[in-house]
């Protein structure tokens, strides 16, 4: 039975991840924090490692260790990191940093024998210059830290000689468990439909689950030292995806839409409000940035090429998927 590590495993996506790799009939290694919830990694059959990205040497410790217990792993998929942060700083902490101390523990104790799956963003490209989908040959010009600090650990991942690495940026992901989503579920469910900025800002999505499919797709392929942007291969607007809400929650709503003048200070406020309360602010000035760009879609035809990749879900089904999962636990 071939051995798999993926970290950020009690995730929104880790958890699909964990599942996908379960039904394949891998032994299945989940790497979590000891403050993890591990609410949605329930099988019994999932073993459990507390890793400590922050000190290389203990890391290269924990993988010996295993290695004595005849774990090595044949994939890794490396999925933790933060979206949102206090500091910039923590951004490359945790998201490019960890990742470096991640891969040279594998690589110093001989812990890793296949493929390394780094789990991007389409943030690490930044946002389309005009109406075309963001395509691979484009130059990365991310616009956030936290796209910069993916871009960084792309880059990292980039450099090594001899390393089976592949990198997978999602577009939006969306389904079950997301508590990002979600938010905007809530304000639609009560008859409010937000827009912040355009509502005609071009997006890709991709529902959890075939993004979960094509990880492992991506993971027994013959290919490696290669990116991959993964949407349903539509191109979206914001209207349509509140649209799909709504016939999902069968609601009708009144649009309020927020000027873009008014995005970043309103974004000020609820950073200063959020550091007052010691917490970390979800809409923030560097989520400002986002909604303020136009072109969030991206182009999939590598994907579909190499890995034949064909999406289970549209927005349309997955949607119904989800507002159904929401309504079904009580968060609607």
């Amino acid at each position: 039975m071939k051995k798999i590590l993926i970290t950020g495993a009690s995730g929104f996506i880790g958890s699909f991840l964990v599942k996908e790799a379960l039904g394949q009939g891998y032994e299945v290694h989940a790497g979590v924090r000891s403050t993890s919830s591990r609410k949605y990694l329930s099988d019994s059959r999932i073993k459990f490692v507390e890793l400590d990205f922050h000190d290389p040497e203990k890391l290269t410790e924990q993988f010996r260790h295993l290695k004595n217990q005849q774990v090595r792993f044949d994939f890794v998929i490396h999925n933790a990191g933060i979206t949102k942060a206090r500091s910039v700083k923590d951004f490359f902490t945790v998201n490019y940093q960890y990742t470096k101390n991640l891969v040279s523990a594998l690589i110093s104790s001989n812990s890793i024998t296949g493929k390394f799956i780094y789990i991007s963003s389409l943030t690490a490209y930044g946002p389309g210059k005009d109406s075309s989908p963001i395509k691979h040959t484009d130059a990365p010009q991310p616009i956030t830290s936290y796209g910069e600090s993916k871009l960084h650990a792309e880059k990292y991942l980039q450099s090594l000689k001899d390393f089976p690495y592949l990198i997978i940026r999602p577009a939006a992901v969306y389904g079950p468990h997301d508590h990002e989503f979600y938010v905007l579920y809530k304000v639609l469910n009560r008859g409010i439909e937000p827009y912040i900025g355009s509502r005609n800002q071009l997006l890709s999505f991709i529902y959890v689950s075939d993004l979960a499919k094509a990880v492992f797709k991506a993971l027994e392929s013959q290919f490696y030292s290669r990116a991959y942007f993964i949407s349903d291969g539509a191109v979206y607007t914001t209207r349509s995806f509140n649209e799909a809400a709504k016939r999902n929650l069968h609601k009708k709503t009144i649009r309020v839409v927020i000027p873009a003048s008014f995005i970043k200070p309103i974004a000020f406020s609820i950073e200063k409000i959020s550091s007052l309360l010691g917490t970390t602010a979800t809409f923030n000035r560097e989520r400002a940035k986002e909604f303020e760009a136009i072109n969030w879609s991206c182009e999939i035809a590598p994907l579909k090429n190499d890995l034949n990749f064909s999406p289970e879900y549209n927005l349309e089904s997955g949607m119904r998927e989800t507002i159904s999962w929401y309504k079904k636990e009580h968060w609607l």
